[in-house]
Parts: structure tokens; sequence; C-alpha cells
């Protein structure tokens, strides 16, 4: 029996999850360049440490027990915590060490995406060895993976507020309406007016937006999604007008394939919230990339007043 475990043990595991990796002795044996009879004596003394059965073998082909089924989930997570143990031992002199989770909701516009990764950028002339994982999802999920440490920090629109959580305003994002290539409206050379396109078909979203103009949700609700691509393949269809952030929005605008109806009257403005866990609570990995995120969301704004003045005065303050 497997009282301990031991570098031979190792070795072993590696083996044994390399040929189920390999669906099979015969495939594993070139990638581990290693003989069929050396791996199938490798892990017959596996199967012999351990007491039981790993697999069945043999003329109708590899297949797992039910307790090499579970041998092999456990076997993953202890080279998962091996590998992580590693990482840690090898990176104990840093000042930051561990894993940063961070959600991001879909189509996130540009300039937000450059802003992120100005601040990785900061952390990352830390004294640090910190993993970055980034995921994708719904701002329901973003919260509850927050509230639950699956995730750390993450950047959405949420239309309520947990009570629990922190949340901070980054940016404010213009969704305009919009309708697409085959649509009644699509041809007209004016702006339309706000009644007529309400008298059109819509796509909702399946989640709610508390700032959306009343107007434009009076329109008949027809097709739903939960997700920009998904608008926008709606919209394309010629049979919908919807919603979409400018900036999502801004190349099948210039490909001829969407156009905005009413720039002035149709649109909503959008908060993008940075959350978190509640100070005390987020640890000091968190709290070091949020200095450097509002270091360089400082900086950004900072650029864009420059930017935004003209060029006489530019000159003048340098």
């Amino acid at each position: 029996m497997l009282t301990n475990v031991s570098n031979l043990d190792l070795r072993l595991i590696r083996v044994f999850l390399a040929i189920v990796d390999s669906r099979g002795i015969s495939v594993a044996q070139s990638t581990l360049k290693v003989g069929q009879s050396t791996l199938s004596t490798q892990l017959s003394t596996l199967e012999v440490r351990l007491g039981y059965r790993l697999c069945e073998r043999g003329r109708g082909g590899f297949r797992l027990t039910a307790k090499g089924e579970r041998f092999e989930r456990a076997a993953r997570q202890l080279m998962a915590t091996l590998g992580e143990f590693c990482h840690q031992a090898q990176s104990i002199d840093k000042r930051l060490v561990g894993v940063l989770k961070m959600g991001i909701i879909d189509h996130t516009p540009p300039g937000q995406h450059s802003l992120l990764s100005q601040a990785i950028a900061r952390f990352r002339k830390r004294d640090e060895s910190v993993q970055f994982t980034i995921l994708l999802r719904t701002p329901e999920q973003i919260e509850r993976e927050i509230l639950s440490g699956d995730l750390q920090i993450a950047l959405g629109y949420f239309w309520h507020r947990v009570p629990s959580l922190e949340y901070t305003q980054l940016f404010v994002e213009e969704h305009r309406a919009y309708c697409g290539r085959g649509h009644p409206l699509f041809a007209s050379r004016r702006a339309i007016d706000p009644t007529l396109a309400c008298s059109y078909e819509w796509v909702g979203k399946t989640y709610p937006v508390a700032e959306i103009d009343l107007l434009a949700k009076s329109g008949r609700i027809s097709a739903h999604a939960d997700n920009m691509e998904a608008i926008v393949l709606l919209l394309m269809s010629g049979g919908y007008c919807g919603y979409l952030p400018s900036a999502v929005a801004m190349p099948y605008v210039e490909l001829g394939l969407l156009r905005v109806l009413n720039a002035r009257d149709l649109k909503y403005e959008v908060p993008i919230h940075i959350v978190n866990q509640a100070p005390g609570l987020r640890g000091e990995i968190v709290e070091a990339f949020l200095e450097d995120l509002w270091a360089a969301h400082a900086a950004d704004e900072e650029t864009r007043k420059t930017q935004a003045q003209p060029r006489g005065a530019r000159t003048r303050r340098r």
C-alpha cells in the first residue's frame, strides 16, 4: 500500500498520467521515448504500490477502472499542487508572490483594455512573482466569484450593488442604437425619429440595464441576447434595432454593415466599474494592482487633457 510518496512514486504517477493522456501505452511510448514493455512494467509497479488496478489494457483497448478514474483526478491535483509549490519556492525572495485572478466582460472597449494593460505593465516592474489569470465572465458571474474568492478583481457593468463588495467607477461607456444592412431604416440618410425607430422590432438584453432610455425600451423586444457578439449577429440579420457600445459597433459601421439610428436621442451611458473585496479582505497583491491601475488611469487622463488642448497651448506649456 502507498503510505508515503517517494521520488520514484512521483515519476510513476507522471508516467501514468502520460499514458492516460495518450489513451494507451502504445501511443505513450513515442511521447515518453520509452519502450512499451518498460511502460507496462512501470504501470504495474504503481498498481502494486497502490494495491489496486488502475486500468484495463490489452486487445480490448485501454480503459481506466473506476478506482483508476478517481486516482487520475487525485494525481492531477497533486501535480498542480507541486507545480504551485515549486513556483512559490523559487519566488520566495520576492515581495509579492501568488496568483491574481481577474474577470472582464465580453467586448471590453479598446481604451479599457489599454488601461488594464498599462496597469499590468506597471505591476510587472514591482518586486513580484505573480501569475495573472484573466477570465471572461458575465456581470453575475463576476460578483459571485469575487464573493467566493475565485476572482480577486474584475472590470464590468453592474446594475445592482452587493453591499460587501467595493465598486469604483473607471469609465462611462456610451451605447447607441443601430440597425443592420437590409433593415427598412438602414438606407435613410437622416437621423431616425425615435418614435419611428421604436415601432420596429428590437433586440433586448437578458440582464437589466437601469440607465437605458425609456423611449427606446418601449420598442417591441422580439429577440434577446446576453453578450455583444450575439447582438451584432442579430442586428446584421436586418430584422432588428438594438443598442451597442460605440466602440464595439465602430468596425461594423465602417464596413457598411451597421448604421447608427439617432446619435443624439437614441443613446444611453453605462458606468464601468472595478469591483473587488472591501479593504482589509483583498490582500497585498490586489492592493498593489489597484495602486498601479489608478496610477495608469491618472496618467491616461492627463494624456487626454493634453491632447484636447489647442496646439499652441501645448507648445506654451512645454
